[in-house]
């Protein structure tokens, strides 16, 4: 009997061409039967079991994300013993309650129509005139540039107008990027070696170089401004920017890269596209409603307000676009591996683990079980929002990256025409995959 693939092969090469040794262990995750919880040589407890992940996720007395395996012990050792308290203690609670307004569903809209609209627009402007568009470039762009908006970092002398630029958001992009590759091999122990942390603090240092002025500047709706008004001194508030600026891009452009490429290879764009005629107010014309779409497209506006029905799972379950969004963070699951330390003594999926052992959850893996890429999925109760994490620790940017995902492809498909991959390059040797390059234009039209 053939083996029915979890995604794309082309999704399966992203994977493999980040890192192999984590490829082949999702899909083991993906593929092996047995215990919801099995131990690992070398790599400690693992489960692809979204309940048992959730659990563990959810259970802060017997893990931990400080611990042996956390992520915050790898940024104990950059950036200092202060993160405990932020990331886990007290001060995270209020940090992250006071932060809250900064990312709900209007507040992220109106980030992301603040910080991309033009970039937006010439995107939209070139795929409609049959330009191809390279959407790998275009992603890192657009985070960049999110990054430096919402920090509220100012231009450094001689910076030109407008500011970031093009250039300047690759480039932060690319050092947030850098960061993230420190914690290649890690799968293993997320103690690093002095050489690494060395490495680490450097690109801290560069990363943040504008921190100190916006700490002192910027307005209390962007994030340098809240911390400030929150007590927070310089020190924490820039590793708090650092961490940023990693949890923040290479995930949310790694989803919507790939979220773009799995709609034209599976085909489910028509699918989306024959939905998104059906919900359209104007049945003549799609109405995606990109934020950034020309004054002059007929097709420039938003979904009506008041179009989700009534018990609505998610914020957006209506909408088709959002779907969509929802649908490839489930398949890509950017952060395709969560670690915990364990705490106490625990059972667990069947299994007894031992406080300072260690546990990965095999996100990717959970996720990919509920079935191949597709437009039109229902909600999935097991899975929920994964992809986010769960617990005290579920992603604060939720709703950003969401409607970052759902702004790209709104303007990609704003005209409600099919697209194409004209050229792609998968990227090597990186902590979250992605495309270095992933060029779509329009389908060309049969004569």
């Amino acid at each position: 009997m053939p083996t029915i693939l979890p995604t794309t092969r082309h999704e399966l090469g992203l994977l493999w061409s980040a890192r192999p040794a984590m490829a082949g262990l999702l899909l083991a995750g993906h593929a092996v039967a047995g215990p919801a919880v099995r131990r690992v040589p070398g790599i400690g407890w693992v489960t692809a079991d979204p309940v048992v992940a959730r659990a563990v996720l959810q259970d802060h007395r017997s893990f931990t994300i400080l611990g042996e395996g956390g992520v915050g012990d790898l940024w104990t050792q950059i950036l200092g013993d202060w993160v405990p308290d932020l990331f886990d203690g007290p001060g995270h609670h209020d940090l992250r309650s006071r932060s809250r307004e900064l990312f709900t569903e209007a507040s992220s809209a109106a980030l992301v129509a603040d910080a991309w609209g033009s970039t937006l627009a010439d995107a939209g402007d070139a795929i409609r005139a049959g330009d191809a568009v390279d959407v790998a470039r275009l992603a890192r762009v657009l985070v960049g540039r999110m990054m430096v908006s919402l920090l509220g970092l100012p231009a450094p002398e001689g910076a030109g107008d407008p500011w970031p630029d093009d250039n300047s958001a690759l480039a932060a992009f690319a050092t947030g990027e850098r960061l993230a590759t420190v914690a290649l091999g890690t799968a293993g122990s997320t103690r690093l070696s002095p050489a690494q942390i060395a490495t680490a603090r450097g690109i801290v240092e560069e990363l943040t170089a504008g921190v100190p002025e916006g700490w002192k500047s910027a307005p209390p709706d962007r994030l340098l401004g809240r911390c400030r008004e929150l007590g927070l001194g310089l020190q924490e508030t820039t590793g708090l920017a650092s961490l940023l600026m990693v949890a923040g891009t290479e995930t949310s452009a790694s989803a919507m890269m790939r979220t773009t490429a799995l709609l034209v290879d599976t085909g489910e764009q028509h699918r989306l596209l024959a939905r998104l005629r059906e919900h359209a107010p104007d049945r003549d014309a799609v109405h995606l409603g990109a934020p950034a779409a020309s004054s002059g497209s007929p097709l420039a506006g938003s979904l009506p307000a008041g179009s989700l029905p009534a018990g609505s799972l998610l914020p957006g379950e209506a909408d088709p676009i959002e779907n969509v969004v929802r649908e490839g963070l489930r398949v890509t699951s950017p952060a395709s591996v969560i670690g915990r330390g364990v705490a106490q003594d625990v059972e667990i999926g069947g299994a007894h683990l031992r406080a300072g052992e260690r546990i990965m959850l095999l996100v990717w893996s959970a996720n990919a079980a509920a079935g191949p890429f597709r437009a039109d999925r229902p909600y999935v109760r097991e899975t929920r929002q994964l992809w986010f994490g769960a617990g005290r620790h579920l992603c604060l940017g939720a709703a950003l990256a969401r409607a970052e995902i759902a702004a790209l492809l709104r303007t990609l498909w704003s005209d409600g025409e099919p697209l194409r991959v004209v050229r792609r390059r998968a990227q090597r040797r990186v902590l979250i995959p992605s495309y270095v390059e992933l060029l779509v234009a329009r389908e060309r039209r049969q004569s």
